[in-house]
């Protein structure tokens, strides 16, 4: 009979403020002002010239506008974005791809690389080899290429940097908690990469020795992957899970920050609620410092 791991219910303690000012928590209902000055943005209702909020979430204002960020929340695509996505069909000239937003995506076949990065117009034969490509179940990094007017997300793979994912680790989280930054993929100093969808999708794999450029996004690496870069990449999952649920903004300092501040506890031992709140206060110690 295996060992059950049994722990006293604790209380919790009050989360500290994030750098950057006092953050304004509202619910659904909840008077953000009844100042008739400020222009009325997402997640937010005028009721008897008073600014209500219609979801749960972060109050935030931009000059004059006043919009809610809501806590947990289906992604909103925005051209550029970066996200990592799941295959759910094959069409005719397309593939519609889950991207944790309200409908699924699309990837048109004249939206991707050819194998070798080969640039031409796609012919039927291209059409007939489509499931050579892509098939449902592969994951996929994409940028935004265009939003339709009902939300609906266009992706293009036309960078050598895009395409099709290989051995790792998918991690779904709140897009809220993912940091826009200029770059959304890092090889992090600890031996394994991180592709930080905008998404809410989070990809961690080994980082490769030599970039194939030639390979147009198509081609994995099927070879086994060595136990020390398993143990690295399921340290890094646990570590954002941690992040995650002590709602932590994630980009690549604060999940290196994690990283190192865990490496005292076993692997296992990272996803216990004790842990969790000593490494993350570690973290937002260490980047409140670097902020200073």
């Amino acid at each position: 009979m295996a060992a059950m791991d049994m722990r006293l219910p604790v209380a919790r303690k009050a989360v500290t403020e994030s750098a950057g000012g006092e953050k304004h928590l509202v619910a659904p209902g909840d008077i953000i002002t009844t100042d008739t000055g400020y222009m009325r943005g997402h997640g937010t209702y005028v009721e008897d010239e008073k600014l209500v909020a219609s979801v749960a979430g972060v109050v935030e204002r931009v000059n004059k506008l006043v919009y809610v960020k809501a806590l947990n929340t289906r992604y909103n695509g925005e051209v550029g974005d970066i996200v990592v996505g799941r295959v759910t069909e094959v069409q005719q000239k397309r593939w519609k791809v889950e991207t944790n937003s309200r409908l699924d995506s699309v990837l048109l076949l004249s939206s991707m690389n050819l194998p070798g990065g080969e640039l031409r117009r796609r012919s039927a034969e291209d059409e007939l080899a489509m499931r050579d490509y892509l098939q449902e179940g592969d994951l996929i990094s994409a940028e935004v290429q265009s939003v339709f007017s009902d939300g609906a997300v266009s992706l293009h793979t036309r960078s050598l940097k895009y395409g099709k994912l290989g051995q790792g680790v998918l991690v779904q989280v709140s897009p809220s908690l993912v940091k826009r930054q200029k770059t959304h993929f890092h090889d992090l100093p600890c031996g394994a990469s991180v592709i930080l969808g905008n998404n809410g999708f989070i990809w961690i794999y080994p980082t490769p020795e030599q970039k194939d450029e030639e390979a147009g996004g198509f081609t994995t690496n099927l070879e086994p992957v060595p136990l020390s870069d398993r143990e690295v990449i399921s340290r890094l999952r646990n570590c954002i899970v941690a992040l995650v649920t002590q709602k932590s903004m994630l980009f690549d300092t604060s999940i290196l920050y994690c990283y190192e501040a865990s490496l005292p506890h076993q692997i296992k031992d990272v996803l216990k609620p004790e842990v969790m709140e000593e490494i993350v206060l570690e973290t937002r110690q260490r980047l409140l410092d670097l902020e200073g």
